[in-house]
């Protein structure tokens, strides 16, 4: 019941960011309030699940700070500018004149059913906490959430950095963190999950991972590393080269061009 009344908060979350995006014609804010919902839907779970344990308190930090972070930076990326592509490519596609209500079902519904089924883990850990004991997985779960955070943010950091100096158009960052992996600020956004499943397992909530699952799942193949690779092995011819020496996703050392 209670992830039914999680779920019924993020949509209006997102009914309300649907209103709003008609008359601006821009879908692209509901990427702005993605963390947002996270912290809609754990906050939901906290306050309807009973007695604040330890753990449900450490998480739920770790939620608003990875969601508020996460926010921030998408509203400081994408404010002033227009409508990201692919939303102006469905826009064509299905018709200006029809597109303002298709897009509460093919966006928000859609993005909203995705928080509230990536939440589970968070969901497992609020509901199946029955003490305020911390064990093992507990603490590891802490070490991981600060790597995935160390990453996605200086990772968000370093790309937004490299994006506005004039002199890098066209170029390829491959220095700092992005000289281990292609995509530390995907990396560590996944790891960020993971470390909620850790925190799920802790509690005895198991099956719950799902939701990190899904998650990483989205991260790779859907919006993520895939779309964005495909995408600059297109646009930038120097891409390929970058890729034949750094790691995809985990971080490691880079290859040998020679090798």
């Amino acid at each position: 019941m209670i992830f039914i009344y999680a779920f019924i908060a993020v949509m209006i979350l997102m009914t309300i960011l649907w209103v709003i995006s008609i008359p601006l014609k821009n879908v692209s804010i509901v990427d702005i309030f993605w963390g947002i919902g996270y912290i809609v839907a754990n906050s939901t779970y906290l306050f309807l699940s009973g007695e604040i344990y330890t753990r449900k308190l450490i998480v739920f930090v770790l939620v608003t700070l990875w969601g508020l972070r996460l926010s921030g930076y998408l509203l400081f990326r994408n404010y002033g500018k227009e409508e990201d592509f692919r939303y102006q490519e469905f826009r064509r596609h299905f018709g200006a004149k029809r597109y303002w209500w298709f897009s509460f079902f093919q966006v928000f519904l859609l993005q909203g059913s995705l928080i509230a089924l990536v939440s589970l883990p968070l969901l497992g850990i609020n509901t199946y906490t029955e003490s305020q004991d911390l064990n093992v997985l507990d603490y590891l779960a802490i070490v991981v959430w600060l790597i995935g955070f160390f990453f996605e943010s200086v990772g968000d950091y370093q790309l937004s950095k490299f994006k506005n100096n004039p002199d890098n158009k066209g170029k390829v960052l491959d220095t700092g963190l992005w000289r281990y992996t292609r995509h530390p600020n995907y990396f560590g956004d996944a790891a960020v999950w993971w470390s909620f499943a850790l925190f799920s397992i802790a509690s005895g909530a198991y099956w719950h991972i799902i939701g990190s699952l899904i998650m990483t799942y989205l991260i790779i193949k859907i919006s993520g590393v895939s779309l964005l690779e495909r995408s600059l092995s297109d646009t930038k011819p120097k891409y390929r080269d970058y890729v034949s020496k750094t790691s995809a996703f985990i971080p490691w050392f880079p290859k040998n061009a020679k090798s």
